[in-house]
């Protein structure tokens, strides 16, 4: 069922058990779940959240800035819970967590999956181009670019805040680049090659915008 808190619709998840007394608890999905006794009503469930609202509606917006926060960890286009354990070794995904033993492993992580990623999908990019220079692939945090093509020192960088997005649109970043090296600017020449390895470059560009 729905029920409304302030000006939000929110979809109540009701699990009934043995217990005496009544839960309220909202998942990362926004949804308000309640554990309560098996014999408690969908009736009075409903007064209860009637009578608890402003206490639910605090709950809710709590989420929504948990949503927002550090405690999640987003990884190719996929948001993961993060959670930390110094009792593991290795870092591992699972049911929508990322576990990991500390954040400097983390930060690890993260630069060797860029390594990892960015150039095997160069690498699947580059089969599409013919009479490509040998460039260099640098990878570095950059506030207002998703990549660069440095064309007098054959140099392609990517932004590492790319591993947070889907794997076409770190493709399409790919591309964007690498096409740089038959068009130096953004002339009409360059989005129709642009096009012709990847044909829905205005939605990569309006997602990445979004993000």
């Amino acid at each position: 069922m729905f029920v409304t808190l302030g000006e939000n619709t929110v979809e109540v998840i009701i699990t009934r058990k043995n217990n005496k007394n009544i839960y309220f608890r909202f998942s990362a999905d926004l949804k308000l779940h309640i554990t309560c006794n098996i014999y408690v009503t969908k009736r009075e469930i409903l007064k209860l959240i009637e009578k608890n609202e402003l206490k639910l509606l605090k709950m809710y917006e709590s989420q929504v800035k948990l949503n927002n926060s550090d405690a999640f960890f987003n990884y190719l286009g996929k948001k993961y819970i993060k959670v930390e354990d110094p009792n593991i070794k290795n870092i591992y995904f699972e049911d929508g967590y990322i576990y990991y033993p500390s954040e400097k492993k983390l930060n690890k992580f993260i630069k060797e999956e860029c390594i990892r990623v960015f150039n095997n999908e160069v690498e699947r990019c580059k089969d599409s181009f013919s009479r490509l220079p040998v460039f260099t692939l640098k990878i570095r945090n950059m506030k207002t670019r998703w990549g660069v093509c440095n064309r007098r020192d054959n140099i392609v960088t990517l932004n590492s805040e790319l591993l947070k997005k889907d794997i076409d649109l770190i493709d399409y970043v790919i591309i964007h680049e690498l096409c740089h090296f038959y068009e130096g600017n953004h002339s009409k020449r360059f989005w129709d090659l642009v096009s012709d390895f990847y044909p829905k470059y205005k939605d990569a560009r309006k997602r990445l915008k979004e993000c």
